[in-house]
């Protein structure tokens, strides 16, 4: 009886301890609770919409990294840096910099005059690097198969990044997005060169002569001052200077003077 009792005991207390053992943290999206997820997905998913429709990768995808990688857009990187995608400089990276600690310390990152700059590279960089080109084989709605692709190309070193994308979809509901018009998938991956040199015997060309040394170029939907300035190997700074602009805002249509 005694050594029933004894027993009985050491059930109770290790029943006691183990409802006072904190959970292990599950990163899950927390639905109805997160408002500044919710905020985020307000401000950004038109800008990720774009994206699909000119790349035709998922808004979903787009919009679940972005609130991953920035936290919803409350990160340092994010406030400091507009980066949202945590996309390092990498070979070939000519803008501007800052250094800071991820996987080691004080790593390079890029930076961005804004969060849409930061949008479209994401972009322009899965489309432009060929280890990430298997994904365009997947269809655009199919966000399950690009949160494992995206995990499988080593975009992050994270193990569980795929569960994390997927789990941020579903609960806000993400894939809402994705039921848009896209524009069309070709063979293997959406080709779109970045930079660009310009050349004034293309048709499609936004590009139209005005002199030798002077040129214009017509804003297409969708581009920013940072995309232009890498086009055509100038700096965002002698942009506005030469068009008299005060901020980074375009307007689809406008016309912008390239001084060569």
């Amino acid at each position: 009886m005694r050594k029933l009792q004894l027993l009985i005991g050491i059930l109770v207390l290790s029943l006691q301890s183990c409802s006072i053992i904190k959970k292990p943290f599950v990163f899950t999206a927390r639905v109805n609770t997160n408002n500044e997820v919710r905020s985020y997905i307000k401000t950004y998913a038109p800008v990720a919409q774009n994206e699909m429709r000119e790349f035709g990768i998922p808004a979903s995808i787009t919009l679940a990294q972005g609130i991953l990688e920035s936290g919803a857009g409350k990160s340092t990187l994010a406030q400091k840096s507009n980066n949202h995608f945590g996309i390092k400089c990498h070979q070939g990276w000519n803008g501007a910099s800052v250094l800071h600690d991820d996987d080691a310390k004080d790593e390079c990152f890029r930076v961005y005059n804004s969060p849409e700059e930061s949008y479209r590279d994401h972009s322009l960089f899965l489309t432009q690097r060929n280890r990430y080109s298997f994904l365009f084989n997947y269809q655009p709605r199919d966000y399950k198969a690009w949160a494992k692709g995206l995990k499988k190309a080593g975009y992050a070193t994270d193990r569980k990044y795929a569960r994390r994308l997927v789990s941020y979809i579903k609960a806000y509901d993400l894939k809402s997005y994705d039921k848009i018009r896209y524009r069309p998938k070709k063979k293997k991956a959406l080709v779109y060169n970045y930079p660009q040199k310009p050349s004034s015997s293309s048709k499609s060309s936004p590009l139209m002569n005005s002199g030798s040394s002077k040129k214009i170029h017509k804003v297409a939907k969708g581009e920013t001052l940072y995309y232009i300035s890498k086009r055509y190997e100038v700096s965002v700074d002698d942009l506005k200077k030469w068009n008299g602009l005060k901020s980074n805002h375009l307007k689809t249509g406008q016309e912008l003077l390239i001084k060569k």
